[in-house]
């Protein structure tokens, strides 16, 4: 193949795996907490052996949007809402994970735990238990969880300095091998949960402009296709 068509099939390739990103966020855009992604590419040069330099494009990552999304109010006790950065922690067997998506429950033993029957963890790394009979349990702007006036812990609620490392587990989790740090503020809304900051009308045009974009460059793989069909043919009449 000539090279515009190994150009054009690099930059199909990076549409193709640009569409599974707006795909996702689709999917995820009533999902509590999700932070919709977008993919990062960049310029790759090569150099054929002729000497002169070919321009590819290479996708080399994505990049969450961390701005929270909006506050859906619920009014259900154990759902929780992080207003700026921060993070709950979970109790996993692999160890602390993270997660904006606040929408807890009780388990069968009364710990507080996430939609994926994680334990929610306080600040020494307990886990949280509601006592049987609680008729009033309030968790404060703070994170500290409060049972009839009798406080129970405090939610840990961390920080990290470069949210960009995180990486994402799936049903609302997240890991970094960065060291977590304890929010300096942390402003926690019960009644509510933060919804996903996916727009369904960007993602749709998004996906639409991803699309064309792809039609475009077939038809360009198509018509050199022609050109070198052509040529060789021309050629062979001519001998």
């Amino acid at each position: 193949m000539e090279n515009p068509i190994y150009v054009a099939l690099s930059r199909q390739e990076a549409l193709s795996r640009q569409l599974d990103v707006v795909a996702n966020n689709i999917a995820n855009m009533n999902t509590t907490g999700y932070k919709q992604q977008r993919m990062l590419f960049q310029e790759y040069l090569e150099k054929p052996a002729r000497g002169e330099r070919v321009s590819f494009v290479q996708d080399y990552g994505l990049m969450r949007d961390t701005r929270a999304g909006a506050l859906q109010v619920t009014n259900n006790t154990l759902d929780l809402a992080l207003k700026g950065d921060g993070y709950f922690t979970v109790e996993t067997l692999s160890g602390p994970r993270y997660t904006r998506a606040g929408n807890f429950q009780l388990n069968d033993r009364r710990e507080i735990v996430d939609q994926n029957g994680l334990p929610v963890l306080d600040t020494n790394d307990n886990r949280i238990t509601v006592p049987d009979g609680t008729t009033d349990l309030k968790i404060q702007g703070d994170g500290t969880v409060m049972a009839d006036r009798a406080q129970l812990g405090k939610l840990k609620i961390v920080s990290f300095d470069d949210q960009q490392q995180m990486q994402t587990l799936g049903g609302g989790l997240m890991t970094t091998t960065q060291t977590p740090r304890p929010s300096a503020n942390p402003q926690v809304t019960q009644g509510a949960v933060e919804a996903s900051n996916v727009q369904a009308i960007v993602e749709s045009t998004v996906m639409i402009d991803v699309l064309r974009q792809y039609q475009m460059t077939q038809k360009l793989v198509d018509e050199e296709h022609d050109r070198i069909r052509n040529a060789i043919s021309h050629l062979a009449k001519a001998q």
